[in-house]
């Protein structure tokens, strides 16, 4: 999230919950892992937070972050639209040669 949405996120806790006192210290300390995580899920679990609990809550009991990217997945999307240029006369050439391939390396 931006910097800017990490204060409105604080200022919401401010003044939802008037015990919970805002200085420089406590803003300065917040703010960097609030940057880290997504605004809208953080906004989720403070809604929810509100509804359910009379305290101002911590930052792990809100913290919601961005879903990592799957690189793996990724890579897999790739290796697929690569195959499906491949056309169906060299996918079947190259099955024929791995099941020769296969067949001669099990041989006893």
């Amino acid at each position: 999230m931006t910097h800017e949405e990490a204060v409105d996120i604080l200022e919401m806790i401010a003044e939802v919950y008037p015990k919970f006192e805002m200085t420089r210290k406590k803003a300065a300390l917040l703010l960097p892992p609030l940057k880290e995580m997504d605004y809208k899920g953080v906004l989720d679990k403070l809604s929810a937070h509100v509804v359910k609990h009379p305290y101002a809550p911590t930052i792990a009991e809100i913290a919601a972050y961005p879903p990592e990217r799957n690189l793996h997945l990724e890579e897999m999307s790739r290796w697929h639209a690569e195959a499906a240029k491949v056309s169906p006369e060299v996918k079947a050439r190259f099955r024929d040669a791995m099941l020769e391939l296969i067949t001669e390396k099990t041989k006893p």
